[in-house]
């Protein structure tokens, strides 16, 4: 059983919906920790509604946030519990986009999942196993999980835009190629990175303009 994900939205500046860019926040944050990136974004995809859903579980690390789902070396829990959490954090996130795009009578192709860190693993760990490809899939500062299954379980493989700051401490960087390589091994033919020189473990100015320049192609502002 998936568990309904509470969600911020702001709305398109043109007052239509004919797009949705999905933000997926990191581990201990929320989903308005994200939404602010709509007021850069949205005047440049003026049709895009812009929606951050909370992670289904209150963080232990973060009293106050959420998490996708546990991380054992910061907060103690086992490999197993995990595991469980990102199982059940994939089923309520594939269902929360399915309610995206039948309330607002959107195709995937109108989609696009925007994610940092904890919520980019989701990103690039759901939208494969997904029926139908999305627009596109922008992952900051994160890292791809169980890459050595990606192959036998991937079902599309939409377009993937990595981005990683080269100071990053918390995910380092080395993620970005290992991701990006084992993306073309499973058959992956759109993969692009971009390196945010001299950033820690955030979104730089030049990191989200990259975005932003892909974001628009994938839906047709471009």
């Amino acid at each position: 059983m998936t568990r309904a994900l509470d969600a911020g939205r702001v709305e398109p500046v043109s007052g239509e919906v004919r797009s949705a860019v999905i933000l997926l926040h990191g581990y201990g944050a929320n989903g308005a920790d994200l939404l602010g990136l709509a007021d850069p974004l949205g005047e440049h995809l003026p049709d895009t509604l812009f929606i951050a859903p909370d992670a289904p579980e209150a963080c232990a690390g973060a009293p106050f946030g959420f998490q996708w789902f546990p991380i054992p070396w910061i907060d103690g829990s086992s490999e197993e519990e995990a595991a469980q959490g990102l199982g059940h954090a994939a089923a309520d996130l594939q269902a929360f986009i399915d309610g995206v795009m039948v309330d607002e009578d959107l195709l995937p192709e109108q989609v696009i999942l925007l994610g940092f860190s904890q919520g980019s693993m989701m990103a690039l760990h759901v939208a494969p196993r997904r029926e139908d490809p999305v627009a596109g899939i922008v992952a900051f500062s994160g890292r791809l999980l169980e890459p050595e299954l990606l192959a036998d379980e991937a079902v599309c493989r939409p377009a993937v835009l990595l981005i990683h700051g080269d100071q990053d401490e918390v995910v380092p960087v080395q993620s970005l190629p290992d991701a990006a390589e084992a993306l073309q091994k499973a058959g992956w033919d759109e993969v692009y990175a971009h390196i945010e020189r001299g950033c820690a473990h955030g979104i730089a100015p030049d990191g989200l303009e990259v975005a932003l320049a892909f974001m628009a192609e994938r839906l047709g502002y471009a």
